[in-house]
């Protein structure tokens, strides 16, 4: 489902109308609440912030009753797990689909790439580090002129646009091919580089072959060398709907919500963990800033900024986003990690969280 502007201001009030029907100030007791398990993540009740948790009760209490396709629900508040609620028979343990906020992390792990030196720059062509595929057809010499750049503020001015059934580097057209990446870069040109963005997956998929070429690593053994481990991730998948033999380079990830809860808190910090520099804070902060945008929606380095506003504050979010309701949301104001997981997939339903997030988790926290 397109993610812009206009349907999500149309949403948030719309749904903001469902929840101001009922009053904050009554805490139904029929939800349960519990501190989350410690263990990878310190604990603590969301009462030590001081709050009104009379929204939080309601929420769940609605939740609980069914009707919605949100498989999980975290929320990290200065460093500590205060909410951890899973749905329809999903538990901790259980890895979910990553789509699209696998890109995100795609992010994460070219930042690392520049910083171990196997990479010298982002404004470097493609084909100082790629030695295939090279173009084939549609020859084009501003091909030459596409950066790394382009590829992960999705500008490389090839016919590349995910949200338009007619481009010709559209998703699922390119899901049907048998190599996809010698596909997507023989797309003819129909911009110059750094011209537009377009929301375009096949991109980042090429960012990561570039990666896998020049560190001569295979993707997911760099992502587990350099990233994961160092974050005690290990309950990782790679895979993708699609049967095809496809580069390893394309395979998305599948990885548990409090997992996905540290690779928020990772951004958050700057690119630290416990003391160790994951990825260099320069990298964190450029990635994360709005360098174009997309259907009128910030974007940076395969990272969103998406502002809310909850009654006279503006909320500037740094989010990874994927389809069917897949979330990290960091709010670095109130020094709040949110995690969802869902299976709206193709829905407008899918954009309920940042109703959740705004409506409940910024209103009920943002003056603790």
């Amino acid at each position: 489902m397109p993610f812009t502007s206009s349907y999500m201001v149309r949403f948030l009030f719309v749904i903001a109308l469902l929840f101001s029907s009922c009053s904050r100030k009554v805490a139904p007791m029929s939800y349960q609440y519990s501190v989350p398990e410690s263990g990878d993540w310190q604990t603590s009740h969301f009462k030590a912030y001081d709050i009104d948790s009379s929204g939080i009760y309601q929420l769940f209490n609605q939740l609980n009753e069914g009707g919605h396709a949100i498989h999980s629900i975290l929320l990290v508040v200065d460093e500590k797990l205060v909410i951890e609620e899973y749905f329809d028979e999903y538990s901790r343990l259980d890895r979910h689909d990553l789509r699209s906020v696998s890109k995100s992390i795609r992010s994460l792990l070219m930042g690392i790439a520049i910083d171990r030196g196997f990479i010298e720059s982002i404004d470097d062509p493609i084909y100082k580090y790629l030695r295939h595929p090279t173009p084939q057809k549609n020859m084009d010499s501003r091909k030459e002129q596409i950066t790394i750049r382009h590829l992960l503020t999705m500008s490389t001015g090839l016919d590349c646009n995910d949200w338009d059934r007619h481009s010709l580097g559209q998703e699922d057209r390119i899901y049907k091919k048998d190599d996809w990446l010698q596909y997507f870069i023989d797309l003819p040109m129909v911009n110059d580089p750094g011209a537009v963005s377009h929301y375009c997956s096949m991109g980042t998929v090429l960012a990561m072959e570039v990666i896998a070429q020049a560190a001569n690593m295979p993707i997911d053994e760099f992502a587990n060398q350099y990233l994961f481990e160092p974050l005690g991730i290990e309950n990782v998948g790679w895979e993708h709907t699609s049967q095809k033999e496809i580069s390893s380079s394309a395979y998305r990830l599948s990885m548990t919500p409090r997992d996905m809860a540290k690779i928020g808190q990772l951004v958050l910090n700057g690119g630290d963990w416990n003391g160790r520099q994951i990825v260099s804070e320069v990298w964190i902060e450029e990635s994360t800033s709005a360098l174009t945008s997309i259907t009128g929606i910030p974007y940076g380095l395969l990272w969103w900024r998406i502002p809310l506003v909850e009654g006279d504050q503006k909320y500037e979010l740094i989010a990874a986003t994927g389809n069917g309701g897949q979330y990290i949301m960091i709010c670095p104001e109130l020094d709040m990690i949110a995690v969802f997981t869902g299976g709206a997939y193709n829905s407008e339903d899918d954009k309920f969280p940042f109703v959740i997030m705004r409506e409940i988790f910024i209103h009920t926290f943002k003056g603790n």
